[in-house]
């Protein structure tokens, strides 16, 4: 679940406690191309105000035209729930911008609860699993704990969904890079937290606002507790720091654990978890490094696009060519 989706039911719940009537919009089926996918959902207030996205723009428009008062419009239906859906024809699909053949179905919940989106928030936020289940005849709403991520399912009774937990990245070291590669990966959603015991670099962190912790590298991978949903990267260059976060990491079911340096480097520290730490080969398997796809990048910047285009390839399940590592270590050869 990505963090925008986190934002939405926030949203809504916030708007619904200041007393507005809301609109929850969910795409529940596509056909062909779509701009967004299943699973995608939008907030929509009475007066106007939107937040999230179901398409690239010209959807949310005619919702916003069709459903509230901010056009003279009646505002939202009475019914608990409406399916609707976009891009039945070309010409349509042209209109709402659509790719070509694309259609997309929507569930629309008209009645939401201030107590059941307040639960949904409240257990995501704690890192829950939840299975969503929406009654299509009267809007009530189930909430459960769940085991596994599904693929929504609609029926002519109810919607299902799976929820959270968002995606989240731990970044050892707090100098320029992290700086980038907080910025970039808070835009695509993840919930960022830095750790360095280095006073020096605490104080003068000039990244967005993320969690900060100054314990030791290997105490925050325990206090972070990673997830199949979380990535940590040691970005310090300095063994003391980033072995000892790497290590309880490898312990962990996070889906991406690497680390800044060159070939060399990353051979080198391969060879001292090996020798002073008991780590095997096979270990040692899902330590990536040297880490990001090759861009040609030269700066903390650049470097930050590079690692971030692995770290979502990685988290959607893209396989990068081999040649890919070979190529970013003879980039930060000497860089790094």
């Amino acid at each position: 679940m990505d963090n925008i989706d986190v934002m939405v039911l926030r949203t809504a719940r916030d708007w619904l406690r200041a007393g507005d009537r809301v609109l929850l919009a969910t795409v529940i089926r596509t056909w062909g191309s779509s701009p967004r996918p299943v699973g995608a959902m939008m907030a929509l207030n009475e007066d106007g105000r939107a937040v999230g996205s179901v398409s690239g723009g010209c959807i949310e428009d005619d919702l916003i035209q069709t459903y509230t008062t901010a056009f003279g419009g009646s505002g939202l239906p009475d019914e608990a729930t409406r399916r609707v859906t976009y891009g039945v024809t070309a010409d349509e699909a042209h209109r709402f911008g659509l790719p070509c053949g694309g259609t997309l179905e929507l569930l629309l919940e008209c009645r939401l609860s201030l107590e059941s989106l307040d639960a949904v928030v409240t257990r995501l936020h704690a890192g829950e699993l939840l299975r969503r289940t929406v009654s299509l005849a009267d809007g009530r709403v189930k909430l459960e704990s769940a085991d596994t991520a599904h693929e929504l399912m609609i029926t002519d009774e109810i919607m299902q969904n799976t929820l959270g937990p968002g995606y989240r990245m731990l970044l050892i070291g707090a100098g320029s890079l992290t700086e980038y590669v907080a910025t970039i990966a808070t835009f695509n959603g993840f919930a960022i937290t830095v750790c360095d015991p280095r006073r020096e670099y605490m104080a003068t962190w000039c990244g967005p606002q993320v969690h900060m912790t100054s314990e030791m590298p290997d105490d925050a991978v325990n206090a972070f507790r990673p997830d199949a949903r979380s990535c940590i990267i040691a970005l310090t260059h300095d063994p003391k720091l980033d072995d000892l976060a790497l290590l309880e990491a490898l312990r962990s079911p996070a889906f991406y654990i690497g680390a800044i340096g060159s070939r060399r480097n990353n051979a080198a520290r391969r060879q001292r978890m090996i020798e002073h730490f008991g780590e095997t080969e096979a270990t040692l398997a899902r330590l990536r490094g040297p880490i990001g796809v090759y861009i040609g990048s030269k700066t903390p910047a650049e470097i930050a696009v590079s690692l971030m285009a692995e770290i979502i390839a990685v988290k959607n399940g893209v396989q990068l060519p081999k040649e890919t590592a070979v190529a970013v270590a003879k980039e930060m050869q000497g860089l790094l």
